[in-house]
């Protein structure tokens, strides 16, 4: 006698270890969304096609973005709107592998509407599936492009006008419409005979991949309960009387069995060819943390930290110009808050002989702490024999660590006693020159005078850098 079992599918967790908090066993969506049925679709149809182990989600900001909670799968996470982008790398890296783009309508249809489409227009191997319910529903309830006219949001508090707004986006009109796409279906979770309709297309689109036919779009009508401020049965219920509507279902396009497999090797870059490509080819000069001496090695991994209005990104800036002249590879990102003067900025630099794959310093060789919440963030990140900067006229808490140098500098309390504490930045740079060999004292003294064109303000920042210069060449080797 056989016993069938119904339970999760095996490519889903059995426990969400990596949902934070205690609850591991349920997921973040609220009571009544559709996210939770979806997942459930496409898990059922990665196990029964056997794809999961070479599967790759890509999922952006949205209510979706937790979604490697879930997937006993790979997951890449993708900044707002961009899934598409990262999509086309991953299939173009990993042809064999299986890659799902999933987003919701305002990170599809808003700020990553020309992803879509040009990941669409040039028929890219992959499988979106686009979850409409008309609102931006993990940020407060805004109004998104698929909102309806007369539709009441956060930010359409009176209901979405023509004459303001304009008409709702239909994403599965315009994608049908491109050339490339092999196959646009838009499906509703609403009931048990919508979600059976929905299923149908989830396997579909993943077939198309796993058979090489091209870009496979299933756009997914789905519940929002809180951002439409209704219960889950109303909130089905005005699916099937109101967004059906203006989002008609049915499938748009399938030429699927009219098209050949794709040949999703060709024109791509063997394994052995990327490096030289990417002109990672060369001999590489032997470079290793953990033997590092910060007198000797050029090869710089940097975080600069402190409020906005220290100069913290500017000294980063500085930095790369610097490095440039030296003739040696830089990279330079800022990060920093919405607030101008006041607010948290940090910012990488990479000083190097060799190529920079990442322009991201997550384990700096020197931390550059302007005030106390930098120090304490960042202070646990340093390389083991790396080095900690940090301004003891503004920090009343040393470094807990006893693998790394500990430099205090009275960077603030030095320039205000020269007549102006911005220049605290430029005093720690000639600390930085003064204690290692990877910047020239002389080349930063001819940048100084591009930067600072005007006369007072080149004069009090040599004189800083010249202060900053002595204090670093005193400090022990």
């Amino acid at each position: 006698m056989s016993v069938k079992i119904l339970g999760k599918s095996d490519s889903f967790y059995d426990v969400y270890e990596r949902r934070p908090g205690e609850n591991k066993e349920q997921t973040h969506y609220c009571p009544g969304c559709g996210h939770g049925i979806l997942h459930k679709l496409i898990a059922e149809a990665l196990t029964d096609y056997d794809v999961a182990e070479k599967t790759v989600f890509v999922s952006p900001v949205g209510c979706s973005v937790f979604a490697y909670y879930y997937f006993n799968a790979g997951n890449f996470q993708a900044a707002h709107g961009r899934a598409p982008a990262v999509a086309t790398g991953v299939k173009r890296a990993l042809p064999e592998s299986i890659v799902i783009s999933y987003q919701g309508d305002g990170d599809l249809a808003a700020i990553g509407g020309n992803e879509i489409l040009h990941a669409a227009n040039r028929g890219e191997a992959i499988t979106v599936f686009f979850v409409n319910n008309a609102i931006y529903g993990m940020t407060g309830g805004q109004m998104a492009p698929t909102t309806l006219i007369g539709q009441k949001t956060t930010t359409t508090p009176y209901g979405r006008t023509l004459e303001n707004e304009g008409y709702p986006i239909k994403m599965a009109e315009i994608i049908s419409s491109l050339q490339s796409p092999v196959y646009v279906e838009r499906v509703m979770l609403a009931d048990t005979r919508s979600i059976n309709a929905a299923r149908k297309a989830v396997r579909k689109g993943i077939k198309n991949q796993i058979e090489k036919k091209g870009f496979s779009f299933i756009e997914v009508l789905s519940t929002c309960p809180t951002g439409w401020k209704m219960t889950a049965p109303q909130s089905e219920e005005w699916i099937k009387t109101t967004l059906v509507e203006n989002f008609p279902l049915g499938v748009y396009k399938d030429i699927a069995d009219q098209v050949e497999p794709l040949l999703l090797e060709k024109n791509l870059a063997t394994p052995k060819r990327v490096p030289r490509l990417l002109g990672l080819d060369r001999d590489r000069m032997e470079f290793d943390p953990a033997k590092m001496n910060l007198a000797e090695e050029i090869d710089q991994e940097i975080k600069i930290a402190g409020f906005g209005g220290q100069g913290v990104l500017s000294l980063g800036v500085w930095m790369s110009e610097i490095g440039m002249r030296e003739k040696l590879n830089v990279s330079w990102i800022p990060s920093y808050g919405p607030e101008m003067r006041g607010g948290t900025a940090n910012c990488h630099v990479k000083l190097s002989r060799a190529s920079i794959g990442s322009p991201l310093v997550t384990h700096p060789s020197i931390l550059i702490a302007m005030n106390r919440p930098s120090l304490e963030k960042f202070e646990d990140d340093v390389i083991e024999g790396g080095a900690i900067v940090w301004d003891n006229s503004l920090i009343d808490v040393e470094p807990k660590r006893q693998d790394i140098r500990n430099i205090p500098i009275p960077a603030t309390q030095i320039a205000k006693e020269m007549g102006n504490t911005r220049i605290s930045n430029v005093v720690i740079l000639g600390v930085l020159a003064g204690f290692t060999n990877f910047l020239d004292p002389m080349v930063i003294q001819q940048v100084l005078p591009l930067i600072f064109k005007k006369k007072h303000l080149l004069q009090i920042n040599l004189k800083a850098f010249q202060k900053g210069l002595e204090m670093g060449r005193e400090l022990p080797t």
